[in-house]
């Protein structure tokens, strides 16, 4: 994929191109720039500066490894199996976004409210998510392992089938959260909140 040099950067920012489906957008700054609606599947945004973009209801099933997305507007973004390892998640919105079978992997996901999130299926081992707020998840079949989840609020996530070895839950709030075979291996829980919750720690 190679980058198209018709491409009108100065239109991509202001959000009248609404297709830009396998476009090479590689490494590109777009921060601030107005994506919302945008359809950016099969797009190579690896490296792309996207900081402070509004990614609104955008399809981005894309490569966006090592993409700087903090503080952008991820409402209703649609990441499933986007490749996110390495990207910047911080102080993002996204309420509503599905990130079903991404990967992301290495990815800085710090002050992110991940409340309701659809993470089914995503390959997030060796994720900082320490002190993240995961309220009622969707973290069935994930890969948690690795992880750090200490002081995170898990509070009826749904867990089940997910991986969690060597994951760090010290002092997690998992109160009612749903752990049907779930793996647990080798997992810290100390100081753990587990009530209602039929954990066995393996």
């Amino acid at each position: 994929m190679t980058q198209s040099p018709s491409l009108d950067l100065n239109a991509i920012r202001r959000g009248t191109i609404k297709d830009l489906s396998n476009v090479n957008l590689s490494g590109v700054d777009l921060s601030g720039a107005n994506l919302a609606q945008v359809n950016l599947s099969g797009a190579n945004l690896s490296g792309a500066n996207l900081s402070g973009a509004n990614l609104q209801g955008a399809q981005l099933r894309a490569n966006l490894r090592g993409a700087d997305l903090s503080g952008a507007n991820l409402q209703g973004a649609d990441f499933r199996n986007a490749d996110l390892r390495g990207a910047i998640l911080f102080d993002a919105e996204v309420t509503e976004a599905s990130f079903t079978g991404a990967f992301l992997t290495g990815a800085t996901c710090g002050n992110l409210d991940l409340s309701g999130i659809d993470l089914r299926g995503a390959d997030l081992r060796g994720v900082n998510l320490s002190h993240g707020i995961l309220y009622q998840a969707d973290l069935r079949n994930t890969n948690l392992s690795g992880a750090d989840l200490s002081q995170a609020d898990l509070e009826e996530a749904n867990l089940s089938g997910a991986v969690l070895r060597g994951t760090n839950l010290e002092r997690a709030n998992l109160l009612c959260a749903i752990v049907e075979q779930t793996l647990f291996l080798g997992v810290v829980l100390d100081g753990a909140c587990i009530q209602g919750t039929a954990l066995t720690k393996g």
